[in-house]
């Protein structure tokens, strides 16, 4: 399946009108990927979509503009891609009482060897991913993969051919067989027909064409999203202090004097670091 790139995701200001119909399909597509394993394991199979959908949300909350930033992001999920003829999915183990937490995952350990698709008659080992396993401790959130040869890619589209989800672990022992909603949905994955949630036209080329590094300093960065909208930024989480933000004030100006008499500087200061935003009612 072919990683998403910066012309994939949506500006943020683009994002806010797309969101609301993306949000709906994206919600209908990861009920038939998500899998129950028992009361205490879920299974969401990811794709290009789901991983898009975390790409475009992480770049909302943490107010991510700048391409390197969100290439960063996508350098990340891309990961998480399915490998080519298989799948790929993010293992949850869910402990609502807070005080068994701990407990209750290092009752779990070792899982890594546990976890398996089973497609008709051959066993497909998950695998997890080295950098989050530790030799006596598990965390919640796991990355796991199924590489599929083709035998087991054809049983997985004979629908009387059973294919199960199962852990077996000393502790933990429970299966699930995948419904014919959920093996439809994979299926797609293995055929790497991914159906796209958002259209070029709604994309518009994506964080590649719609944004643009303006400036950048040791200390502040200015970009803009859109025609008539800069936002001048800290260049570091590191960076702080006074001459911050007095170098980003300067740049605002700077900025709104560049746009013309009609722009406006807000601060934004809803997030962890506040920024400025500098609009020109007229482009």
């Amino acid at each position: 399946m072919k990683p998403l790139t910066l012309a994939d995701i949506a500006p943020r200001t683009r994002y806010e009108s797309l969101r609301p119909d993306f949000l709906l399909k994206l919600i209908d597509l990861k009920d038939r990927r998500r899998v129950a394993v028992g009361d205490r394991v879920t299974v969401v199979f990811e794709n290009r979509e789901t991983l898009r959908f975390q790409i475009q949300e992480m770049c909302r909350v943490e107010r991510i503009d700048d391409p390197r930033a969100v290439q960063n992001e996508l350098d990340v999920y891309n990961e998480l891609m399915p490998p080519s003829g298989g799948l790929s999915a993010t293992l949850f183990i869910e402990i609502p009482q807070l005080e068994q937490i701990r407990a209750e995952l290092d009752r779990l350990v070792g899982l890594d060897e546990h976890v398996s698709l089973q497609v008709g008659d051959a066993r497909v080992p998950a695998l997890f991913d080295d950098k989050q396993m530790e030799e006596e401790r598990i965390s919640a959130v796991q990355y796991i993969r199924f590489p599929l040869e083709e035998t087991h890619r054809l049983h997985f589209a004979e629908i009387d051919t059973p294919v199960v989800l199962r852990i077996d672990h000393p502790n933990y022992h429970f299966e699930t067989p995948l419904s014919s909603r959920t093996r439809r949905s994979l299926l797609t994955d293995l055929m790497d027909e991914c159906p796209e949630l958002m259209s070029e036209e709604e994309l518009a080329g994506g964080v590649a064409a719609c944004v643009e590094v303006l400036e950048e300093s040791d200390s502040v960065r200015v970009v803009q999203v859109a025609p008539g909208h800069r936002i001048v930024m800290p260049r570091s989480r590191a960076a702080d202090g006074d001459a911050l933000e007095l170098a980003m004030l300067h740049a605002a100006r700077r900025h709104a004097a560049d746009l013309g008499p009609d722009a406006r500087v807000e601060l934004e200061s809803a997030g962890e670091r506040p920024r400025w935003h500098v609009r020109s009612t007229t482009r």
